[in-house]
């Protein structure tokens, strides 16, 4: 079994976003999307739009290995959530989507059947999907930053 650790790490730059260096890119996050007038998509966002990368990327190369020519590829992916666990008012509801509705529209020269078994093979192999659909175990550890200050004697 092969593996691959993905690491990022984020930083609050300014009260208005969040960045986040993955590889060598800086990903910029909102505060939240209670806040349109600050610049970048939410976390929130960022969620569906990996979904949507994912499936782009997964379903290119399940169409190379099928032999289906993808001419192109349209993910459109919509999530409801309740904001109030969020914003504190109740406790016993998930603060994450209620649901996520994703429409695939792939442009190709192939029948029905092989897109719909294209994309059953897609669905199965997307990492993305797999985590938001079935739990992973998440570890978060609280680390507090010291700052030292020298003593002149």
């Amino acid at each position: 079994m092969s593996t691959k650790t993905v690491n990022v790490t984020g930083y609050a730059q300014s009260n208005n976003q969040f960045v986040v260096k993955a590889q060598n890119f800086d990903i910029r996050i909102s505060k939240n999307d209670q806040f349109p007038e600050l610049e970048g998509p939410s976390p929130i966002e960022y969620i569906l739009a990996g979904y949507a990368g994912c499936i782009n990327a997964v379903g290119k190369l399940v169409a190379k290995e099928q032999g289906i020519e993808l001419k192109s590829l349209q993910v459109e992916i919509s999530g409801t959530l309740s904001l109030d666990k969020y914003q504190g008012k109740i406790s016993e509801e998930r603060a994450g989507f209620k649901s996520i509705e994703v429409t695939v529209k792939p442009t190709a020269d192939a029948t029905l059947d092989q897109l719909k078994d294209w994309l059953i093979t897609v669905e199965n192999r997307c990492p993305v999907q797999d985590n938001l659909i079935n739990p992973t175990p998440v570890s978060v550890v609280l680390v507090k930053e010291y700052e030292t200050t020298a003593t002149l004697l």
